[in-house]
């Protein structure tokens, strides 16, 4: 947890290069403007409306070049997508370094959070998961069956991994690690990391969830795919949702021993589709978006946290695109407030209901975001 030292407004403004972004209440042209190039480019989504950052999207992309491959490929939309996913395997598992038997397509990471809780929740299976964490995997175990050991993150919002190993039994089938956590944006210590999964998973099957593992300014920040490449019992999941900016196509993958990536396939429901397997394709070799997506999510957050420091706010560490800080008011009543002010931000998440998530959205939108909040707040 960190609070700096309070700025004065002109130096909040300053430190962030926003002398003329005022220009969001009052008309004049933001210094972050992006040019007529970058958004042709990048696609940044309009300042219209309601501004939602309440659900950690990308507010870039699909970018020119994906969309160009989508349109082209428009006719594809009529067949189903199996006989179309060979090259995409392909890229992924030149990506990660694995073989294509290791690699499990799916319909956003969601559905492969789904599949896994499906997959070890029947027959009364348990799974061990922190609190709070990303609720998709448990939420659909319990309607199978299943129960969740829940292990309350420690003082400094991090995954317990001494509990949650301490509370390994003979009904324990899987351990989930959201890793950054979402949604308090917090990340493991990488030495600490590596040796509970090397560990742990010779107990129990590790699912590590790597959906912003792309968000981690650490440099080196080993992905637990690199002990799936040692045999280790192990799956991870990734998504082009996030850094990519293809939440609305639904398409993400798990990487897993080929034996676990077979079994898991048969519990795929929903699969994913033409346009997005091509999407996805393009997207992996699109690297100059790749680049821009991560640094305009760094300046957002920059924009968020120097408004939470000169409102003295608490925050946590973020790993991701969106920023978790205590408003000290109730969620509800705080998602109500800055509603009326047009901005929706994050939901609940027991038990820190005095808290909020708040997405990084475009330059224009988080100014915007910080102007609402101090509002509420003064």
């Amino acid at each position: 947890m960190k609070t700096m030292t309070n700025l004065s407004r002109r130096s909040w403004l300053k430190g962030v290069g926003l002398m003329s972004s005022i220009s969001v209440i009052g008309g004049i042209t933001p210094i972050h403007q992006l040019s007529a190039e970058e958004i042709k480019k990048f696609r940044p989504r309009p300042l219209t409306g309601k501004i939602k950052l309440s659900s950690n999207e990308n507010p870039f992309g699909p970018s020119e070049k994906v969309r160009k491959a989508m349109i082209s490929n428009f006719d594809e939309a009529c067949r189903y997508p199996f006989s179309y996913s060979e090259e995409l395997l392909e890229k992924i598992a030149l990506k990660e370094g694995v073989s294509k038997n290791h690699i499990v397509l799916t319909g956003g990471s969601t559905e492969g959070l789904k599949a896994v809780g499906l997959t070890y929740s029947m027959n009364g299976g348990e799974i061990i998961a922190a609190k709070p964490t990303f609720l998709a995997m448990m939420t659909y175990a319990g309607q199978w069956g299943g129960s969740v050991n829940w292990v309350p993150v420690d003082k400094n919002m991090i995954h317990d991994l001494d509990e949650m190993e301490k509370r390994i039994s003979s009904k324990t089938k899987l351990i989930f690690l959201c890793n950054p956590n979402n949604p308090t944006s917090t990340l493991l210590p990488a030495d600490r990391l590596f040796d509970f999964c090397n560990t742990v998973s010779d107990k129990v099957t590790l699912f590590s969830d790597e959906a912003y593992y792309d968000f981690i300014e650490e440099k080196n920040y080993p992905s637990m795919v690199s002990l799936v490449k040692k045999g280790k019992n192990i799956i991870v999941s990734k998504t082009f949702s996030k850094v990519y900016g293809l939440a609305g196509l639904r398409i993400g993958y798990m990487i897993a021993n080929p034996e676990v990536a077979m079994g898991l396939k048969k519990n795929i429901m929903a699969f994913t589709n033409v346009l997005a397997i091509e999407a996805a394709k393009n997207a992996l070799d699109d690297q100059e978006f790749y680049n821009f997506s991560l640094n305009k999510t760094v300046e957002a957050k920059k924009i968020i946290l120097e408004g939470l420091d000169h409102l003295n706010l608490e925050y946590a560490p973020s790993n991701t695109n969106f920023v978790f800080f205590k408003s000290g008011m109730n969620i509800i009543k705080l998602q109500k407030k800055m509603l009326e002010k047009g901005i929706i931000v994050g939901r609940p998440f027991p038990p820190f209901n005095n808290w909020c998530r708040i997405s990084t959205g475009t330059p224009e939108e988080v100014i915007r975001f910080n102007y609402a909040l101090k509002g509420v707040l003064s």
